[in-house]
């Protein structure tokens, strides 16, 4: 059986491969509840933003010069890719919100730090402002990029002005995110390492 061929063997094999390390380098005392949600956020929010990255670097301009050629055109990435990487984006940008709420959770005592993040008070501003940033964000994906995306790539009836509306609502929410990305980011690993962002 080879692991590497199929994305999930090989995801699963990085996280005995992290359980391995963590015990090598000195958490002979085991793992903790706080370290598996860290954990699970950050790959969640890897590849939520390494979609965004993606998508905005890489598929949108790839497919604005396709459609200047007949040949293949942007169908290929249109019916087959962009559909299955929106798929991995929203549901990534969802569950990496959900576990950040539990870090929030289990770094302030409950509730209260999802609280005290949120307000920005008791040690939690920094990581809370990664948290109204990441929420913006989220909003963006559910709200704005998603329900616009279906209606560019056809998997919902629209008209060819609501189509043109839908490209420019998703690419300005998308680039908002991109935008966003970065100081939050910076406040999320500013707060790990006792940093002010």
């Amino acid at each position: 059986m080879n692991i590497l061929k199929n994305p999930w063997q090989t995801a699963g094999a990085g996280v005995v491969l992290a359980v391995i390390l963590n015990v090598l380098l000195g958490g002979g005392g085991g793992i903790n509840g706080l370290q598996i949600v860290t954990w699970i956020h950050v790959v969640f929010g890897v590849m939520w933003i390494g979609l965004l990255y993606y998508f905005n670097f890489v598929q949108v301009p790839a497919v604005n010069i396709a459609l200047a050629e007949s040949d293949p055109g942007p169908a290929a990435i249109n019916k087959y890719v962009a559909p299955r990487a929106l798929l991995y984006f929203r549901w990534a940008a969802l569950l990496t919100w959900l576990t950040g709420l539990s870090a929030l959770a289990q770094l302030g005592g409950g509730i209260q730090g999802i609280v005290d993040a949120f307000m920005l008070r008791n040690g939690m501003a920094v990581i809370g402002m990664g948290s109204w940033l990441g929420t913006i964000m989220l909003f963006n994906v559910w709200v704005l990029i998603w329900p616009n995306q279906q209606k560019i790539l056809g998997l919902i009836p629209a008209t060819a002005e609501a189509v043109a509306r839908a490209k420019v609502t998703a690419l300005n929410a998308s680039r908002i995110n991109t935008m966003l990305s970065i100081p939050m980011l910076m406040a999320m690993t500013g707060y790990m390492h006792g940093l002010p962002f």
